[in-house]
């Protein structure tokens, strides 16, 4: 079986993205151009942590770049800026989905565990995954962040995986943590949420990782 990745430079997608590969299936790790909201140092720091991967899982990682700064700019540009983290994380499921129905994968890899950020409370799960066609995989569901640091540390993933960034400036200071999917679904509406996740998906560009 094949799946997509959502791959940032956090600690919890690359060990998601591991505990996947380890059952010996192929991943596709789908990661996000956010600039003019992120740096070119974010995009290396993943380039790095994509590379690691694939020395672990020899021939079946490969590594997706989307341009999701513009679907960044319409959320920006158009709606409440608290409903910015579940847009985001909204958007690129549906290009996730989207690559999928394109590209014949058979699922999507999330790296969510219950309740440890804003995007990932239950509701705002529910939320984001509204309208999803493809199955999700939480591999890391019920992990608390010592369990997954331990596993980044023992993959070697987790050197990587702090190294500082720029980070993202399109985060809000106060996100809403418990979102309505009815209310998400306006908000998303405003910034025409579908037409440019279809444009971030048509955008999207295979990696080279050595």
């Amino acid at each position: 079986m094949r799946f997509i990745s959502l791959m940032s430079g956090g600690i919890d997608s690359p060990v998601a993205s591991h505990l996947v590969l380890d059952r010996g299936f192929e991943v596709a790790l789908l990661n996000m151009d956010n600039r003019p909201f992120g740096g070119d140092d974010e995009l290396r720091k993943v380039e790095m942590i994509a590379e690691h991967l694939a020395e672990l899982h020899p021939g079946r990682v490969t590594l997706l770049r989307g341009k999701h700064g513009m679907s960044l700019q319409s959320f920006h540009m158009h709606s409440n800026p608290k409903y910015m983290c579940i847009l985001c994380k909204r958007a690129m499921l549906k290009v996730a989905d989207m690559l999928c129905t394109m590209n014949g994968y058979d699922g999507i890899i999330m790296g969510d565990s219950m309740g440890q950020v804003a995007s990932q409370t239950l509701p705002n799960m529910a939320a984001v995954s509204a309208g999803v066609e493809h199955p999700i995989l939480r591999p890391l569901i019920g992990f608390d962040k010592l369990d997954i640091e331990a596993v980044a540390k023992r993959i070697g993933t987790f050197e990587l995986s702090i190294i500082s960034t720029s980070g993202c400036t399109a985060a809000p200071k106060h996100p809403i943590t418990h979102a309505l999917p009815e209310r998400v679904g306006v908000e998303a509406s405003k910034a025409d949420l579908d037409g440019v996740a279809k444009r971030v998906a048509l955008s999207v560009t295979q990696v080279d990782i050595r």
